[in-house]
């Protein structure tokens, strides 16, 4: 039990007590919610209208006449009028630091086209200074509206980027994280050329006469991140510093306005968990981390750095370290490199790519097993989620130990083998989903797997669900919008982007379910649910009030939900835009 659970139970022994008739009076609370929907995701007591906090936690769950003793002269109040108030939001896959990052660089997520791509770099490149390097991330070519031109391998060319950036080096991510497009300056800079061969787990793209096209796919993007590390680290360091706090504060700033309390980290270094640190002593984090360890860092011969950098429950609550990920055992459907048992209907010569070895994802494991460290595979493909489970199995029997008291992970469990959905559950797996990709991605999975694999294994939410297995929810941001309106509304309608059909609509979950995965289940794959994921005396008075009651409201309606407040320990860290029809915080 952690501290803050230990201080839990002065708030249930005090409700304990009021429910037995043994105490008339209580203290006053410091902040009381009232005139609202509060579902609380208790089984005990499922819904209320007002809820107190003392301190950090909730006091007490109920109508607003039990509530309304806590009011004394100095509570805040917050009248909710009639808006619903939920857990906080728990985004149980993103990539903090890279959100931060990826609100400094050109965003390319929704741009129409290639073209309008290569126009927004040269319009970057008229104010850059000569050799600074220009970035962006977002693109994803299977969902422009024109053909960008010349195409290799499904991806097209640099040559626009060339042309409207001839003097700076230019690195645009793609959507899946899983390739990138730099210009031949950049290429240059990371030492790729005609003869320059593929690295292990990863791929350049070369046209027919050899030369480089400019697009890289998983290992083989290390190439030009190498490049852009050398330049960032020639920065001085006080300029460093606070390019790190600015990305820190925007991504913090962005999670809270969508209701994110907890933020669920899949990989940081030591170098950017010590950063993070300090800014949690500095009372600079305003919500709450559970950072992944980055694989890179894990060595045999260095566990003593690991060791080092665990941490639970640092600053009340706001930053854990306990897990290591996202492991990357395949690439993504986006670029053909997920690994799949079979080939790619639309590419037969192409099952996808193993990019850390197996052996490699066995010693991770066998480090974080050893040290007290969770452990999180990254596996999009059938073939990836089927070697990751056989790889957890063989482990778990040979050190005698059950994965429900170790709750390992499997990021994405994206496309199943129908055989392997029932292991999840058997084994105690979680599957670590992110409901948003089934609605955006959806239109090129047919391509892809053909009806037949799409049906029996895409996204099967319900059918994980249905054999018991912990399915909890997230954005990937940034490689989606760190939106859990928008992956909640995938969640129960399977609605595919651009489209009037629902993908495979019998994988939907209930809403209750959904909201099940951003909160009590989130909790849970965090070892966290004694402390966050559902409203109640003694939990932490983490709380998103939204504008529209996404657990009613008919489904074309959900998407235009907007936060009123977020909550964090008690404390209003967001007020929307919106929150003019709601009443403001009151002293009363």
């Amino acid at each position: 039990m952690t501290q803050r659970s230990l201080r839990v139970l002065p708030f249930v022994i005090m409700v304990l007590a009021v429910a037995a008739g043994c105490a008339a009076h209580v203290d006053p609370a410091d902040t009381v919610l009232r005139d609202g929907k509060i579902v609380t995701m208790d089984s005990a007591h499922p819904e209320g209208q007002a809820l107190a906090i003392v301190g950090d936690k909730i006091a007490a769950v109920g109508s607003d006449a039990d509530i309304q003793r806590y009011v004394g002269p100095n509570t805040k109040v917050i009248d909710l009028q009639g808006h619903l108030a939920v857990p906080g939001f728990i985004e149980s896959h993103g990539h903090f630091t890279g959100l931060g990052e990826a609100l400094t660089q050109l965003a390319l997520r929704g741009v129409p086209s290639w073209q309008q791509v290569a126009a927004m770099v040269a319009e970057a490149a008229k104010t850059a200074k000569p050799g600074a390097w220009i970035q962006g991330s977002g693109w994803h070519q299977e969902k422009w509206n024109r053909s960008p031109g010349r195409i290799v391998k499904g991806f097209q060319t640099n040559d626009l980027i060339n042309q409207a950036a001839p003097h700076n080096p230019v690195v645009l991510a793609h959507a899946s994280g899983h390739a990138l497009i730099a210009n031949d300056v950049a290429l240059r800079l990371a030492g790729i050329g005609p003869s320059t061969p593929n690295p292990p787990g990863g791929e350049i793209i070369k046209d027919a006469r050899g030369r480089p096209t400019g697009v890289v796919v998983d290992g083989a993007e290390a190439l030009v991140e190498r490049a852009v590390a050398k330049s960032l680290a020639a920065r001085p360091p006080q300029d460093a510093e606070a390019d790190f706090r600015r990305q820190v504060q925007l991504a913090s700033e962005n999670a809270l306005a969508n209701g994110v309390t907890s933020f669920q980290d899949m990989g940081e270094s030591f170098a950017t968990i010590d950063g993070i640190k300090k800014m949690v002593d500095a009372g600079a984090l305003p919500l709450r981390l559970y950072i992944l360890v980055s694989q890179r860092e894990v060595r045999p011969d260095d566990v003593d750095s690991l060791v080092a950098h665990r941490m639970v429950d640092y600053g009340s609550g706001h930053l854990t370290v306990r897990a290591i990920g996202e492991i990357t055992s395949d690439g993504a459907l986006g670029s053909r490199s997920a690994w799949m048992l079979q080939p790619y209907d639309d590419d037969p010569t192409n099952s996808g790519l193993n990019v850390t070895t197996m052996a490699r994802i066995k010693e991770i494991a066998e480090i974080g097993l050893a040290h007290g460290f969770q452990i999180s595979v990254h596996a999009i493909g059938d073939r990836a989620n089927k070697e990751t489970l056989d790889a957890f199995q063989a482990i778990f029997q040979e050190h005698h130990v059950t994965g429900d008291t170790l709750r390992w992970r499997i990021e994405h469990a994206q496309h199943l083998s129908p055989a392997d959905i029932p292991r999840f559950a058997q084994l105690g797996v979680v599957a670590s989903m992110q409901a948003i990709h089934a609605c955006s991605d959806a239109p090129y999975v047919l391509p892809r797997l053909g009806p037949t694999r799409a049906r029996e294994g895409a996204y099967v939410w319900q059918s994980l669900w249905k054999t018991g297995a912990v399915v909890t929810n997230g954005t990937d941001v940034p490689v989606e919008a760190i939106s859990p309106i928008a992956s909640f509304h995938c969640s129960v309608t399977r609605d595919m982007v651009g489209t009037d059909s629902a993908f495979f609509p019998e994988q939907r979950l209930t809403r209750q379910q959904a909201l099940a995965t951003y909160t009590t289940n989130g909790a849970y794959v965090a070892f966290e649910e004694r402390e966050k994921g559902i409203l109640a005396p003694g939990k932490d008075a983490d709380i998103a009030v939204l504008s529209r009651d996404i657990m009613t409201v008919p489904p074309d309606s959900i998407l235009g939900t907007t936060v009123l407040y977020t909550l964090v320990g008690g404390k209003v860290a967001y007020t929307g835009a919106d929150t003019a029809h709601a009443a403001p915080v009151a002293a009363r």
